[in-house]
């Protein structure tokens, strides 16, 4: 038969852990030392541009289309030179014109990387982060925006002004490009292939995929003259000429003085008016979008 264990004394029942609060105790108060510091659009920007900087993609699509603009310009203006060396000048206009055809290409490389900018994240899941960390979607939809539109335009800018200078040494034009010529050859192309490329940013994110955005970007670009090579019924006259004298590479060719169409159309600055609209109702749609959907 067992004997019975006195009961513990209520003070050894109810005595806390060391490191525990005694019951009713009040527990200090904690101040974190990290300082609490509201965000802005700035911390927004120094997040995109690292990131920009920072991915494969960004090296790749710039560097191609620095090769295609400096390449195929100073290729053109090779040939040029040399099948005029026994002529007086180069009767088709400024040697800025000579531009044009290595642009055109790498036009495609800038909006590849306009469309990664925005897709890419969603087909990684990082945008789940990003919005985590910023839960104000217009802040991150512009944040990409302006980083990626002063990158596209500082790289282009730098692309044309060297072919440019080349071009000009190496051609005996028949007339030497004006102030206005030098602005429209090196500045007003650069902000509308920055623009181009801000414009497939935004189709990035609103279809998020990024096959499907660099498709569509490419078809806005080849589909108006292609479409209109295949109209050839008089009825159908004024559908094609708008395809021709609208289309993207018409409206970069008018920066050079040139056009792919002779009876009119966009002239002077007119080009970069159009991309400007078209560039801020993508913008409109994109952020509503981006209110609507989860990410």
């Amino acid at each position: 038969m067992t004997t019975p264990q006195p009961p513990m004394p209520q003070a050894a029942q109810a005595a806390p852990p060391a490191w525990q609060q005694a019951p009713g105790a009040p527990y200090p108060t904690y101040t974190s030392p990290i300082p609490i510091v509201r965000t802005h659009l700035g911390h927004a920007l120094a997040s995109e541009w690292t990131k920009i900087r920072s991915v494969r993609s960004t090296l790749w699509t710039l560097g191609v289309f620095v090769v295609l603009v400096v390449g195929i310009g100073l290729l053109a203006g090779v040939i040029v030179a040399d099948a005029t060396s026994g002529e007086s000048d180069y009767s088709d206009g400024t040697a800025l014109s000579l531009g044009f055809f290595g642009l055109l290409l790498g036009s495609m490389c800038v909006m590849t990387l306009g469309v990664l900018t925005t897709a890419s994240e969603y087909g990684t899941g990082m945008i789940r982060t990003t919005a985590t960390a910023c839960p104000s979607r217009v802040r991150v939809l512009a944040a990409k925006s302006i980083v990626f539109f002063t990158v596209a335009f500082v790289v282009t800018l730098a692309a044309v002004s060297f072919v440019a200078v080349v071009q000009v040494g190496l051609v005996d034009a028949a007339h030497a490009p004006t102030t206005a010529e030098w602005f429209k050859g090196t500045v007003g192309v650069s902000l509308y292939i920055a623009l181009l490329g801000l414009l497939s940013l935004l189709m990035g994110s609103i279809v998020r995929h990024s096959a499907g955005a660099i498709t569509i970007m490419i078809g806005a670009v080849l589909a108006p003259l292609v479409i209109a090579l295949f109209m050839f019924s008089s009825s159908l006259e004024k559908v094609r000429t708008a395809l021709f004298e609208y289309s993207i590479p018409n409206q970069l060719a008018v920066f050079y003085s040139t056009s792919l169409s002779d009876s009119g159309g966009p002239s002077g600055w007119d080009p970069l008016w159009i991309m400007i609209g078209v560039t801020a109702l993508a913008f409109g749609g994109a952020w509503a979008l981006l209110e609507s959907r989860d990410v």
